[in-house]
C-alpha cells in the first residue's frame, strides 16, 4: 500500500472512530435527556443499565430533580502506547522569546526526521488536523515527530534520554491522550438537575472568603449539598496574584467578586439556579465622585497583574489569554467584604469606604477591608484620581453593570450567582467552539495552548438542555489507558450527544472534581489528591445550611 493510501486509510480510520465514539455516547446518554423527572417518592437506589457498545450506566436517583448518571466508555481496539515527540523550535507571539512547540510545520518536520536517521533513529510523521473550532482555520494545524513505540513510560524514557543525548529536545508521551485516535477509556459522571422539580438552590459558592482555596468536597460536606462541581478558573500562584482569587467573572449571592477578562463564557444561575443560561458576558464597572469618572478595572484581584488577561490596557495583550498574566500600569481595583485576606501593598493609593460609600480614610495600601465596608486601590494614573477625587467624607457611587454579548444587561439578585470559565462548547444546538476568541488557543502560536485544548485533559463541563435543565458533567483524565479525558472537541460533541443546546468549559485538568452529598466521586488526577480550587458549584438542599 503506497504510503498516501496508507495515510488516507488512516484518516477514514479516525474519522469512523470519532464517530463511532461520539453515536456511542449519544445512544447510551440519550437516555439522560430521556429519562422522567424525579418525584417526590423516587427511589435513590441506584440502577444499571447495559447501553450500546458494552457501556454500563448506572443511573441514581439523588433527590427529586436530580439525577446522577455513571459510566465507563471503552475501546478494546484503542491502541494507545508511550512515545518520545520531538519538539518544535518557536517564538512566543507576545513576548518574542523563544519556546518549543509540540509540532511544527512540514519543512521542519521532514528536515527533523532527516536528522533524526542520520542519528540512527527511526521517526514517524504524524498530522495533527484543527479541531472543530469557530474561529480557528481548518486543514493541518502542523506535523508531529514521534520515535519509538512502548508498553510503558520506564521503557520509553531512554529514548527520550537518547534524543535529548543527540541535540533533540523531546517528551515522553502517551499517544492514548492524542484527539486523533480512540481513547482506552473515559470515567464520566453526569447530574441532571430539573429546576422543575427541584427542592434545592443551585449557586456558586466560594466559600465566603474570596481569597482562599478549598477543596469541592469540603465545601460539599459543610453546605449539605446534594452535588458539587468545581468551578471557574483561579490563582494558583502568589507570582500571579493571591491564590484563591477568581481569574475571570464571578457573581455570589448576586454581588459581583470578580471582573471578567473580556467577553468569556459564562454559567448564570438566576433565581437559585431555576432559570440557568449560558452566555458570553463582559463586565463594566465606574467609579463616581461628583461629576468625575474613572473606570475600574478589577475586583479582589493585586492591583497591575491580570491573570488571563482580557483588559482594556493590559500588556502584552488586551484580549483574554489563558493561564497568561498581564500588566496593567493605571489600574483601579475593588475589594469587597469577601476577600478576607491582607489586603496588597505596594506603591499607589487607598481609600476605605464604610457601607454607604462614603470614604472613611485614605492613605497608603495595606491592611484588611473592614467588615460591611470596601476597598479601592489606585495605581498609577488611577491613584492619582484617587488623591484628587476620594476626600474623607466624600461619598463615591460605583456601577456595576454585566452584558452578554448581545448587549443586554444581566441583573443580579441576591438569589443570582454567575461561574465563567471557557470556551463556549455548544450555542444554539450546535458545537461552536470559540477557543481562539476565549484565548484557550492561538492559530498563529502553536506553541500556546495546544495540550489544553488538543490534547485530552480531565474536563468539568456544564450545559442547559431544550427542557430547561442543567447537566453538570465531569470525565476523569491523565489515567493512561484507563481514563484520558476529552479535548475540548470531543467535550463539545459529548455535551451535545446529552441533547445540551448551551455549554460550556469549566476547569479542569487536577481541579475537575464532583461530590455527591459530600462525598467525591470521580478520580481527580493530581498526585497529591483532591485540589483545593477557588469556586465551586452546589447543589443545595432548601433544608441545608446556606
Amino acid at each position: 500500500m503506497s504510503v498516501t493510501a496508507e495515510r488516507a486509510r488512516r484518516r477514514t480510520s479516525r474519522v469512523r472512530q470519532d464517530t463511532w465514539r461520539v453515536a456511542a455516547l449519544g445512544a447510551a446518554l440519550a437516555l439522560v435527556a430521556l429519562v422522567p423527572p424525579a418525584t417526590a417518592g423516587a427511589s435513590s437506589t441506584p440502577s444499571t443499565a447495559s447501553a450500546p457498545h458494552g457501556i454500563a450506566w448506572t443511573t441514581q436517583t439523588v433527590a427529586p430533580g436530580v439525577q446522577l448518571r455513571t459510566g465507563v466508555l471503552r475501546d478494546a481496539d484503542a491502541a494507545g502506547e508511550w512515545t518520545a515527540t520531538v519538539q518544535a523550535p518557536a517564538v512566543n507571539r507576545l513576548t518574542g522569546a523563544a519556546t518549543w512547540a509540540p509540532l511544527g510545520d512540514r519543512a521542519w518536520a521532514d528536515a527533523t526526521a532527516a536528522r533524526l536517521r542520520d542519528a540512527g533513529f527511526e521517526p514517524r510523521l504524524e498530522r495533527v488536523a484543527w479541531d472543530d473550532y469557530a474561529d480557528t482555520p481548518h486543514g493541518t494545524m502542523g506535523w508531529q515527530v514521534r520515535v519509538g513505540r512502548y508498553a510503558t513510560q520506564a521503557e520509553a524514557a531512554p529514548a527520550g534520554t537518547a534524543l535529548a543525548a543527540a541535540g533533540f529536545r523531546t517528551s515522553v508521551e502517551w499517544t492514548g491522550y492524542d484527539g486523533r485516535q480512540a481513547a482506552d477509556g473515559e470515567r464520566i459522571h453526569v447530574a441532571v438537575l430539573d429546576p422543575k422539580h427541584l427542592r434545592a438552590t443551585i449557586a456558586a459558592s466560594d466559600g465566603g472568603n474570596t481569597a482562599d482555596r478549598e477543596k469541592t468536597s469540603t465545601v460539599a460536606a459543610r453546605l449539605g449539598s446534594l452535588i458539587g462541581v468545581n468551578g471557574g478558573f483561579f490563582i494558583t500562584s502568589d507570582a500571579d496574584g493571591v491564590q484563591g482569587t477568581m481569574a475571570g467573572l464571578s457573581a455570589v449571592n448576586g454581588q459581583l467578586e470578580s471582573m471578567a477578562v473580556g467577553s468569556r463564557a459564562a454559567l448564570i444561575l438566576g433565581n437559585g439556579g431555576r432559570r440557568p443560561r449560558i452566555a458570553d458576558l463582559s463586565t463594566t464597572v465606574t467609579v463616581r465622585a461628583g461629576s468625575a469618572t474613572y473606570a475600574v478595572q478589577g475586583i479582589n484581584r493585586v492591583p497591575g497583574k491580570l491573570r488571563n488577561c482580557g483588559r482594556p490596557g493590559a500588556v502584552p495583550i488586551a484580549q483574554p489569554r489563558h493561564d497568561t498574566t498581564c500588566t496593567l500600569a493605571d489600574d483601579l481595583v475593588k475589594f469587597t467584604s469577601a476577600f478576607r485576606a491582607a489586603l496588597p501593598t505596594g506603591a499607589g493609593t487607598q481609600v476605605v469606604l464604610d457601607r454607604r460609600g462614603v470614604v472613611v480614610s485614605t492613605g497608603e495600601r495595606g491592611g484588611v477591608v473592614p467588615e460591611h465596608g470596601s476597598v479601592l486601590q489606585g495605581t498609577g494614573a488611577a491613584a492619582e484620581w484617587l488623591t484628587g477625587h476620594a476626600h474623607t467624607g466624600v461619598r463615591l457611587s460605583l456601577r456595576e453593570v454585566v452584558r452578554d454579548s448581545s448587549g443586554r444587561a444581566v441583573r443580579l439578585g441576591p438569589d443570582d450567582s454567575i461561574v465563567s470559565a471557557a470556551p463556549t462548547l455548544v450555542e444554539n444546538g450546535r458545537v461552536h467552539i470559540d477557543a481562539a476568541t476565549e484565548g484557550t488557543l492561538d492559530p498563529l502560536d502553536l506553541s500556546f495552548g495546544f495540550a489544553w485544548s488538543n490534547v485530552r485533559q480531565p474536563r468539568t463541563l456544564a450545559g442547559i438542555d431544550r427542557h430547561g435543565r442543567l447537566l453538570l458533567a465531569t470525565v476523569d483524565g491523565r489515567q493512561p489507558g484507563v481514563s484520558e479525558g476529552f479535548t475540548l472537541g470531543e467535550a463539545a460533541r459529548f455535551m451535545r450527544s446529552l441533547g445540551a443546546v448551551q455549554a460550556l468549559n469549566l476547569d479542569g485538568g487536577g481541579s475537575t472534581a464532583m461530590t455527591v452529598k459530600g462525598a467525591l466521586v470521580n478520580v481527580t488526577s493530581d498526585a497529591t489528591g483532591e485540589r483545593a480550587v477557588g469556586d465551586t458549584i452546589q447543589v443545595v438542599p432548601e433544608t441545608g445550611r446556606h
